[in-house]
């Protein structure tokens, strides 16, 4: 098959085997980009000490300097890219998959992967998904934009990077699917969920080939509860759902004030608090799960786990809030699975064995916690499920994220983390239905490409063409000094003054039906013309009719 009969097939929205293997391909560039990501911060943190996110074993001045001297290379590197290329994340993603069909900008990749790398690796309380999330989109969506291929199918793919991405990350390509579903894509199209899937598995396969079968929650077993628990664990979920409100609307908090403040001058002042609160308490640096094994293994008392939670949960929001770069995924796992471990004390004075439910009551506080920050209740299901490795735990995680959730976005009105950033930052997240449908067809599965190209010559020149061409249009080429112009002329245009000529607007062969819906929808009349390359290299053409008759096909079907 040739590039051309490549993208005409993809500019339809129908599962096709050219997309899944493109989606294959993608996943794979994503999963490479993640994986060298990585590989790259581990190796930073090996610099300094024997395991990776355990920061314990630094000296208590290079607790300090650790995450400040991190600090001031992201501000450089950022300096040198320009500030205006620092938006990024899971957020900013979000936006660019549904105003610019998943194409990320260059630097902002750049800014992302180096000063990621360099967050991580200093010790900030962030998530490694957050730079996953943009580095698989870009990865991914770059190589459809190298290609060349339709807008609508660009999309698809940096989905696919996306989930691949988070998959090589957390080695759960089911989650990975459903978090690209639920919270990136916010819809659920067959079409867009079989490449989505092999894509994500892909990111698994390659992270197990380099990093092995095991993942970071290992060491947590779910442990089946006693019956009579299970009416503890909708106050739990409530309880959650309130600490994830109380989260979201403290990090908007530290986001609003510090506007105020320069963005180098913030990012150093993050590596400063990051610094004084990991020289008393280390445990609470960074967002690794690892760390937390060794803090269960040796029983800590409940006061050291509230400090840590308390910690970890103030790092983050400053990190987070004053602009560091990664996400926001990773700190709510540590800071569910602690929440989760303290909800469960109060059963230690009705029962002597409660304390064997530790493991099961830290999976389902991450799950509830991060079901109310991120308002993925499925993403978070499927993540517990895939990390404990047991079918078990889907019914005490559904009574924990459903109270979780109410709580949440009934009682306390909280929405998504991401939707409270976009709101904020005023980048745009939702279309009309009818552009959000007409995003999803290529204009290369529309165009017609009956015309005839001529040169704008004698009023009768063109009459001739009409009377020969048996009602087919004429794209009329008028040429200026600088610049060409092109028209419609069409055998319905014939009057006894001879015609009418319309200006016709040019649109890419990569762009969908919106962008023609966007160009025709005030005169409800007309046409455009399509070209490849380059304008004068005119392809097709789509009027107002055949969009109009597209509509009520697709609405019919």
């Amino acid at each position: 098959m040739g590039i051309n009969a490549l993208r005409r097939q993809l500019a339809k929205p129908a599962t096709s085997i050219q997309l899944c293997l493109l989606g294959i391909v993608g996943g794979c560039c994503a999963a490479g980009l993640i994986i060298a990501f990585r590989l790259s911060y581990e190796e930073i943190q090996l610099l300094f000490i024997n395991q990776i996110d355990d920061f314990r074993s630094l000296e208590d001045w290079q607790r300090i300097a650790l995450p400040v001297g991190g600090a001031l290379l992201i501000i450089t590197f950022a300096s040198t890219t320009g500030f205006k290329h620092y938006r990024m994340g899971v957020p900013f993603v979000i936006h660019r998959i549904k105003t610019y069909y998943g194409k990320i900008p260059f630097r902002t990749t750049l800014n992302q992967f180096f000063g990621g790398i360099l967050a991580l690796g200093g010790g900030f309380a962030v998530g490694r998904e957050g730079p996953s999330v943009h580095l698989g989109a870009a990865g991914s969506s770059f190589l459809g934009q190298w290609l060349r291929l339709p807008s609508n199918s660009i999309r698809t793919l940096a989905g696919c990077g996306i989930a691949a991405g988070i998959s090589a990350s957390f080695n759960t390509p089911f989650a990975a699917v459903i978090f690209v579903m639920e919270v990136v894509l916010r819809e659920y199209k067959i079409h867009v969920f079989i490449p989505v899937m092999l894509a994500a598995a892909c990111g698994s396969f390659l992270t197990r080939l380099v990093f092995g079968e095991t993942h970071e929650l290992s060491f947590i077993e779910f442990v089946p509860l006693s019956n009579w628990i299970y009416f503890y664990l909708v106050p739990c979920g409530m309880l959650l759902g309130g600490l994830a409100t109380l989260f979201n609307r403290q990090l908007m908090q530290i986001i609003h004030w510090s506007q105020a403040i320069s963005a180098p001058r913030r990012i150093l002042l993050a590596g400063m608090i990051t610094g004084a609160i990991g020289f008393f308490l280390p445990e609470a640096m960074g967002a690794g799960l690892a760390p937390l094994d060794d803090i269960f293994s040796t029983n800590s008392s409940i006061g050291f786990l509230s400090l840590i939670l308390i910690a970890k949960i103030t790092l983050t929001l400053c990190a987070l809030g004053l602009g560091i770069p990664g996400g926001v995924i990773g700190p709510v796992f540590c800071i569910g699975i602690i929440s989760g471990v303290l909800l469960l004390a109060p059963l230690e004075f009705l029962s002597s064995d409660a304390m064997q439910y530790s493991d099961s009551f830290a999976l389902l506080g991450m799950a509830g916690l991060l079901t109310s920050v991120a308002h993925a209740p499925l993403a978070a299901l499927s993540a517990v499920m895939e990390l404990s490795y047991s079918p078990d735990v889907i019914l005490p995680a559904m009574l924990v994220v459903v109270p979780a959730y109410v709580t949440s976005t009934q009682l306390l009105k909280n929405q998504s983390i991401f939707i409270l950033q976009l709101k904020y930052q005023g980048l745009s997240y939702t279309l009309s239905p009818i552009r959000e449908s007409l995003q999803k067809v290529g204009v290369l599965s529309v165009l017609t490409p009956e015309f005839k190209l001529i040169e704008e010559t004698a009023n009768q020149h063109i009459l001739n063409h009409l009377e020969q061409s048996d009602q087919t249009p004429l794209i009329v080429s008028r040429q200026y000094e600088i610049d060409t112009h092109y028209l419609l002329a069409t055998p319905n245009d014939k009057n006894k003054n001879g015609f009418d000529l319309k200006y016709i607007q040019g649109i890419s062969s990569q762009a969908t039906m919106a962008e023609v819906f966007e160009e025709l929808k005030h005169q409800r009349s007309g046409a455009v013309y399509i070209y490849d390359d380059a304008q004068h290299n005119i392809i097709g053409m789509i009027s107002w009719d055949m969009l109009r008759s597209y509509l009520f096909n697709d609405e019919n079907n």
